[in-house]
Order: structure tokens, then sequence, then C-alpha cells
């Protein structure tokens, strides 16, 4: 595990943006798993001023690692936000957008969406494969939509499953822990001092660190980076 800190949220952005670039300058053909979240908006807006000519966008392939039971008009879909602030600013190729249909019915989509990576992607052991999976971290320490509450979807039999939000109740669809850790590349974006605490209980195993799902981000491959602002990073 490689942890970076950087000075404030648009560092981390621009230091994550060169990391990617990098990832997917040699690729014939690239597979990521996107998260939503504050931080990967700004990150997106990066890419998309700075390397929006100098990425062959075609080559990628648009997953999300979860997203909000919404229509994709909704302001809380992930789907909603890199539209915004990526595709709408690149060319990239409609077919290249896998788009998880937050706007049908949870339980259908989360199968339809495992179906749709064991196609499209390469699997180990039975697993699919990402290139790269982009994770963000809540301040109750939950990744994806796999929530302290429900920790045990971690090791969920499907690749995809539905989640439920502890407060709000909202429906989400989100990948599972096998597929997280089996993706070759796994990147943390996790920025705000709002999110010090978990970061320092995670990193310092500290007790009961177990209970938080971001704790059990591994990579099989031990490509695992953290990048931190300085304020995530405050209590390391």
């Amino acid at each position: 595990m490689e942890v970076k800190i950087y000075k404030d949220k648009q560092e981390v952005a621009e230091r994550f943006s060169k990391y990617f670039a990098e990832l997917v300058t040699d690729a014939q053909i690239f597979h990521v798993a996107l998260s939503g979240g504050s931080t990967p908006k700004v990150v997106f807006d990066v890419l998309a001023k700075e390397y929006g000519n100098k990425i062959d966008w075609a080559n990628i392939h648009f997953y999300w690692g979860d997203e909000r039971c919404v229509l994709p008009s909704d302001n809380d879909s992930n789907y909603k936000m890199t539209v915004e602030h990526l595709f709408s600013k690149i060319e990239v190729p409609k077919e290249n957008i896998h788009r998880i249909l937050g706007e049908n019915d949870p339980n259908n989509e989360a199968m339809r969406y495992a179906n749709l990576l064991e196609i499209n992607l390469d699997r180990v052991e039975g697993i699919p494969q990402f290139d790269l999976v982009i994770l963000g971290m809540g301040d109750d320490g939950h990744t994806a939509s796999i929530f302290p509450h429900e920790i045990e979807l971690w090791d969920a039999k499907d690749h995809c499953l539905v989640a439920t939000h502890p407060d709000s109740g909202q429906k989400r669809v989100s990948i599972n822990g096998k597929v997280i850790n089996t993706a070759k590349e796994v990147a943390f974006l996790v920025t705000g001092e709002n999110k010090a605490e978990k970061v320092d209980e995670i990193h310092n195993q500290k007790e009961g660190y177990e209970k938080y799902p971001a704790s059990l981000v591994k990579s099989d491959s031990g490509q695992l980076v953290w990048f931190l602002d300085k304020e995530a990073a405050s209590n390391l």
C-alpha cells in the first residue's frame, strides 16, 4: 500500500489525474470503475481540462463502483455528475459508457450489471478484473456503497449487490469486495478533515478498525494507493 499526501483537494485531483493518464497511455483497452463524491468531481474537471486532448478516450471503458437507485437526471446520480464534469467535455464513444441503471429495479439491476462485468472484463478465478477501481471513503468508513451496518455485503456471493443507506434508506447498487480487491490497481481519493478520524483508525489499525468497510480494501495485486490531502491525513 502506498500513501500519497498532498496540500489540498485540488492538488490531489491534479496528481491523481497524472497517475490516471500514465496508467491509460499504453493500454489498448482500459476498464475503470468510477466513484461518486466531491473529490472525483474535481478530478473529472482536471482530467477534462488538462488531459481532454491528450488521452485517447476511445480506449477507455467507464463503469461505476456504485450508484444510487435514482433516475440518471437526478442530482444524486453518480452518472449525472460524471456527465456534467467529464463526459460532456471530452470525446468518448457512447458505447464505452456502461452505467448502472439506477432507475431500474435494484435487485434486477445488480444481476444485470454483474453479468455485464462478466462479459466485458477478463476474470481471475471467476471474478471480473478492472484495470482500475477508484474509491472514496465516507466519514463513517464506508466505501463503494458498502456501509458498516451491512459490512457482510463485502463478501456477497454475487459480483454486484443491493445496499441500503443507513440514514436515508436509499437503495444503491454496488460491486462487492472481491471485485474491488481483484482489480489491477485500486486508488482511494480521500479529502477533508471530516475523514481524518477514520483514516487514522484504519491506517494505524486502531481498536475496532475492522468494522469499517474501507479497511477491507487490500488489493490482491498489491497496487493500492491512497491519495489524501493534508486535512484527511492530519492524524497520521
